[in-house]
């Protein structure tokens, strides 16, 4: 239902152009990015409300990390500019159908396979 796709290995300084492929899905109210790096929690990126567009970023990755999404080919499209050896890890897309709780992993319903992101320096 959420495939990411996009990840690769990238010199620090390069951009990134990552997707999400969204299907079978029967709301598609916030649209979400996390990240997991080695040994460490599955962390906030961004997300974006499918239907007004309105996003949010965490602030390790505001002014980089682009987040769109396309409601015709159903896909969720991030960019990211400036990588960063620290943007190395594991990243999902996700969903859920409200946005009462934080935005953390726990509170998001459903989840694709990540795609591997790996910085060198």
């Amino acid at each position: 239902q959420l495939q990411a796709s996009g990840g690769g290995l990238v010199q620090a300084g390069d951009s990134l152009r990552l997707s999400c492929a969204v299907s079978g899905l029967t709301f598609r109210y916030e649209m979400a990015w996390f990240r997991q790096a080695p040994g460490k929690e599955r962390e906030f990126v961004a997300s974006i409300m499918w239907e007004g567009g309105s996003t949010n970023y965490a602030t390790s990755v505001q002014g980089r990390f682009y987040i769109s999404r396309d409601r015709a080919k159903n896909t969720l499209d991030p960019q990211i500019y400036t990588v960063k050896t620290e943007d190395t890890g594991v990243y999902y897309c996700a969903a859920r159908d409200n946005v009462v709780f934080p935005r953390a992993a726990q509170y998001y319903t459903n989840w694709g396979k990540g795609t591997q992101v790996t910085v060198s320096s």
